[in-house]
């Protein structure tokens, strides 16, 4: 463990490493990767894996908001940082830190546009996912806005593929490449400009590496949490048993004396609850963790700062490790447990829980 922290996530810059490169050798000649690393880097430490992605040649990084790109910018990053929605409160700062920024309603263009400042800008269309993104029938009124305001900067058109990652739902995506097609060529003619364009995400290079075009935005690949056995895991949560005790039949175990024990049991606490990210839906026997490579399962509910497991098979003694995920219990195994995905998991973990590099 580490040496100052009992809860650490422990993450393996040599993976990320090796994911990079997997997913790098299925680019065709010229494409570059636009590097995801919102949300704190999907938990896992957005400075760190910001420095790492530009050692390994990644020119280009994608986030939520302004905050975050600033953040960046502030530890040295000197790559172009794409803020996927950028606001209107924050225009100032933007400028100030030159920060390049998604475009993708009327609204948007016009306040950019009003204050007649160069600004580099990357139009989003809307190809069937109807959150964010122009409408086809918007068009002629960008058009015109565009031509008439050239001091915002196009580096290029996007969309966003809204079931890349499920190939019974390819038909979809299909539609959705194809009228980005249409409407990406009809702005480059319309416009007279030969514009940079991307529209794949992890899952559409995995699924549908022929139409990669410039650009392709990789996030959670990177950190190899989707289902492909080139992938590798690059996290591990890890905490300790902080407290050991024995039970008698009948005893009960935590909020609302939920867990009532059908037996003489040894349970453990482990210090990692809600307020770190630790979902309460995985308490009352829905997860589990590893202690000594034995699986325990979490009973009664899941408070702030803890969970209580079952450890009667484990052997083990306060101190000893608590493999919260990683090799024995993968993100992709515990989302499915609570019917979610890996990306809630990781970017809802606590900043008070110590990021851990190794690897480098």
């Amino acid at each position: 463990m580490h040496k100052s922290n009992e809860t650490i996530l422990e993450v393996d810059l040599s993976k990320l490493e090796d994911n990079f490169n997997y997913l790098k050798s299925k680019l065709n000649s010229g494409v570059e990767i636009i590097a995801v690393i919102k949300a704190f880097a999907y938990g896992h430490g957005d400075v760190m894996i910001a420095n790492k992605l530009e050692s390994f040649g990644v020119k280009k990084f994608w986030m939520a908001d302004f905050e975050e790109g600033i953040s960046l910018r502030k530890n040295g990053i000197k790559s172009e940082i794409i803020i996927a929605n950028p606001g209107t409160k924050s225009f100032d700062v933007i400028i100030e830190n030159n920060l390049e920024v998604v475009i993708h309603n009327l609204r948007l263009l016009k306040f950019y546009g009003s204050k007649k400042i160069n600004t580099s800008i990357h139009v989003k269309f809307n190809t069937g996912m109807n959150r964010y993104g122009f409408d086809r029938e918007e068009m002629e009124e960008l058009i015109t806005f565009l031509k008439d305001n050239p001091q915002l900067k196009v580096k290029s058109v996007c969309t966003h593929l809204s079931s890349a990652d499920d190939l019974s739902k390819a038909n979809i995506t299909k539609k959705q490449i194809s009228l980005f097609e249409e409407i990406s060529n009809s702005f480059e003619e319309k416009l007279n400009l030969n514009v940079k364009k991307h529209l794949l995400n992890s899952n559409g290079l995995l699924h549908f590496p022929n139409k990669q075009f410039n650009y392709v935005r990789l996030g959670i690949s990177l950190f190899g949490s989707l289902k492909n056995e080139n992938l590798h895991q690059v996290s591990k949560l890890k905490s300790v048993i902080s407290q050991n005790r024995n039970i008698k039949k009948g005893s009960t175990v935590g909020y609302s004396a939920e867990f009532i024990a059908p037996k003489n049991m040894n349970i453990s606490v482990v210090p990692v609850g809600y307020a770190d990210g630790f979902n309460r839906r995985l308490g009352s026997g829905v997860g589990s963790v590893f202690v000594n490579n034995v699986e325990c399962p979490i009973i009664g509910k899941i408070c702030m700062d803890s969970f209580i497991i079952d450890t009667s098979n484990a052997k083990c003694k306060e101190g000893d490790q608590v493999e919260i995920f990683g090799g024995n219990n993968s993100i992709l195994k515990l989302a499915k447990k609570i019917n979610t995905i890996p990306y809630e998991i990781y970017s809802t973990l606590n900043r008070r829980i110590k990021r851990v590099y190794i690897g480098n």
